[in-house]
């Protein structure tokens, strides 16, 4: 599979499980990932786990890639939820027909551009994230994965693998 995807990374604590777990799924499916964030370099996650952002997400053409993904983790909430330079990106992607995804926290950056009001999604399941939901007129489901046809929302660790085995799926 000749595709490419862009996963979008908190600066400081990001996920690992949700974030190492779908990009070796995809890889596996031969599917380009590049990881990105606000800042380029070395990445700290939530367990000490390193992850290298390549690029800042939003000095990249989002044509260039086939999905884009915000992986979650306590920095998303941090420093990605309510970045307008992030909700922008995500709309832009979207307008251009590519999967935007979103894991964990990284589902309610991906309700916050008003793409998903009025569908349902999932996030992990603790009220900072499900009222966060809501308050973006999504209706939160409790679901390892809800994948419409142009955009995927994880709940955490626990979905992680289903996560990208849906992305994959989606690429297709």
């Amino acid at each position: 599979m000749n595709k490419k995807v862009l996963f979008i990374i908190p600066p400081e604590r990001f996920n690992e499980d949700e974030c190492f777990h779908p990009k070796e799924i995809l890889e596996q499916a031969g599917v380009e990932v590049t990881i990105a964030s606000t800042v380029v370099g070395e990445i700290t996650g939530d367990h000490k786990g390193k992850a290298n952002s390549e690029v800042v997400f939003s000095n990249t053409d989002v044509n260039q890639y086939d999905a884009v993904a915000v992986i979650g983790g306590s920095g998303t909430i941090d420093h990605l939820w309510g970045n307008e330079a992030l909700i922008s990106y995500l709309k832009q992607a979207h307008e251009q027909q590519i999967l935007v995804a979103g894991i964990c926290a990284g589902s309610v950056s991906v309700a916050e551009t008003g793409l998903l009001a009025g569908r349902t999604a999932t996030c992990y399941p603790v009220d900072v994230m499900t009222n966060a939901l809501k308050n973006n007129n999504v209706e939160y489901v409790s679901e390892h994965v809800v994948a419409h046809n142009d955009i995927i929302t994880s709940d955490g660790p626990d979905g992680a693998k289903a996560f990208g085995h849906s992305m994959v799926e989606a690429l297709r």
